[in-house]
Formats: structure tokens, sequence, C-alpha cells
């Protein structure tokens, strides 16, 4: 495993679609641990490979001490909305206030290639949504109601 470089927003990697993972290989395994040790060493909740400069549809969430190894995810259903407070690892200095549904499923791929599906609410699901968003080149910021100072 190694830890790698978080790309920051301003870098136009972040902003372009990522590409479907075909190969569930040794590549896609070591990806998905470098981006298990870079979370850890941020604190984060959750990281997609465009935040590490790979365009590939893979990102990782980790809740409730629970790690969730997400390839080629698809939102499967939403519904409810809530707003709630964001931030983002490659979005440094500011939080802000974003609108998204309160109940979702979505499904995908693990790193071994089996199809999951998981359902999230609340924040669960926001952590889920804002890490798909990453892999269509999309920021929070594209999606924030009201910009907050970090600290709020």
């Amino acid at each position: 495993m190694a830890k790698r470089n978080i790309i920051k927003m301003g870098d136009p990697i972040l902003r372009k679609t990522s590409k479907p993972v075909e190969n569930f290989d040794a590549k896609l395994h070591q990806l998905l641990d470098d981006m298990v040790e870079t979370l850890h060493s941020v604190g984060g909740l959750g990281l997609a490979a465009p935040q590490v400069g790979m365009l590939k549809r893979v990102c990782i969430v980790e809740y409730d001490d629970k790690l969730y190894e997400l390839v080629n995810p698809v939102l499967v259903s939403s519904y409810g909305k809530c707003v709630d407070n964001e931030g983002c690892l490659s979005v440094v200095g500011f939080r802000g206030l974003v609108e998204r549904p309160q109940v979702i499923d979505v499904e995908y791929f693990d790193r071994n290639g089996v199809k999951r599906t998981q359902h999230a609410e609340g924040y669960f699901a926001r952590v889920f949504l804002h890490e798909m968003d990453h892999l269509d080149g999309i920021l929070f910021p594209d999606k924030m109601i009201k910009k907050l100072k970090d600290d709020d």
C-alpha cells in the first residue's frame, strides 16, 4: 500500500468523467488499497479515484467503522430531500450546504467483481452521493446552496 497525493480543486482531472472498470485485477486491488491508506492518513469519510489522479469509476466510503469499496457504482433509486453541511478533501478552505436525496439505493461491484446493493439514508447516503459525483467530474461547490467557512 502507498499513500497517494490528493488532487485539489483547479486541477482539470477533477472535472473529467471517469471510465468504467473492466478488469478486477491486482491493479484495481492496489488502487483500492492505496485509496484506503490515503483516506486513513487524512481522516476523511470517502475518496474517489479521480482525487488521486485515476479516471476510474472507483470510490471508497468509510462510515460507522465499515469500509465500502464501490466499483462502477450506479444510483438505482432515491427519494426525499435534505440539506446538510459538506466538505471535500479536494476543496480546501470552505464547506457548504448541499441538498441531496435523503434515501438512496446504489448498485456496485466490490473489488472481486461481485455485484452488491447498498441502501443508505441521511448522512450515509450523502457520503455515497458525494463520492459518486466525483466520478462524473462534479464537486460539491457545483451543488452548493450556501458557502460556509471551514469552522462553521
